[in-house]
């Protein structure tokens, strides 16, 4: 998995980019949060055994609270949601859905050791590889989408090691088995690369930046 405060980070910009009127501290904050929560699973894995990257990033909850959000706001006559909240309310779950599915799955679907997406029906993590480059000589050259003539074409995705089998470790559990060692060499990761690092600080100055213009009351 991203470190946790990549992950927040990517939350965060989600968060300036789309709460619109909505953006305030506890609308972001709210956003950020759900970011994080399926990393909580590094904690379940203390005693169930594969949940790293498995109990919260699988699509069941996922699924399961973006049906309930449409039913609420969409579908019901009178939305339980808006009546508690108001139209904010609405917003900023929406934007918290899409930042526990982007940051918070995609960043072990797209850039880490693989979500398994169906736990615990399949123990298997998959992973998203691929790559989008223009060559003087090739033209543009992509691995995202494979053409074929049986279909539009299938993502590269890549079971790369099973939950169980080959848990994820993280800084609550190193080795991602059941079970609390309080011996174990334990790393909080804070940024792995440069590119994290950027990042984090455009995240960072996006939200001052935001929380400016909207403390001084600057056109968005």
């Amino acid at each position: 998995m991203a470190p946790t405060l990549v992950t927040a980070a990517v939350g965060a910009l989600l968060a300036a980019a789309l709460l619109g009127d909505a953006f305030d501290r506890r609308s972001v904050a709210v956003v950020v949060a759900a970011a994080l929560v399926p990393s909580l699973d590094a904690v379940a894995s203390l005693a169930v055994p594969g949940a790293t990257n498995a109990l919260l990033h699988a699509v069941w909850l996922l699924s399961l609270a973006t049906a309930l959000l449409y039913w609420d706001t969409t579908l019901r006559g009178a939305s339980a949601l808006r009546e508690r909240g108001g139209w904010r309310a609405a917003r900023t779950a929406w934007v918290a859905l899409a930042a526990f599915a982007v940051a918070g799955i995609g960043s072990a679907l797209f850039a880490g050791e693989g979500a398994a997406l169906l736990y615990p029906l399949e123990d298997a993590r998959y992973a998203l590889r691929g790559r989008l480059v223009f060559s003087t000589q090739e033209g543009l050259v992509q691995t995202f989408l494979t053409l074929g003539a049986e279909g539009p074409g299938v993502l590269p995705i890549e079971s790369v090691g099973g939950a169980v089998a080959d848990p994820v470790g993280s800084w609550v559990n190193p080795d991602g088995r059941p079970g609390l060692d309080p011996g174990a060499d334990r790393e909080f990761r804070v940024v792995e690369s440069g590119w994290q690092l950027v990042v984090v600080a455009a995240a960072a100055a996006t939200l001052a930046v935001r929380g400016y213009a909207g403390r001084s009351g600057v056109r968005r």
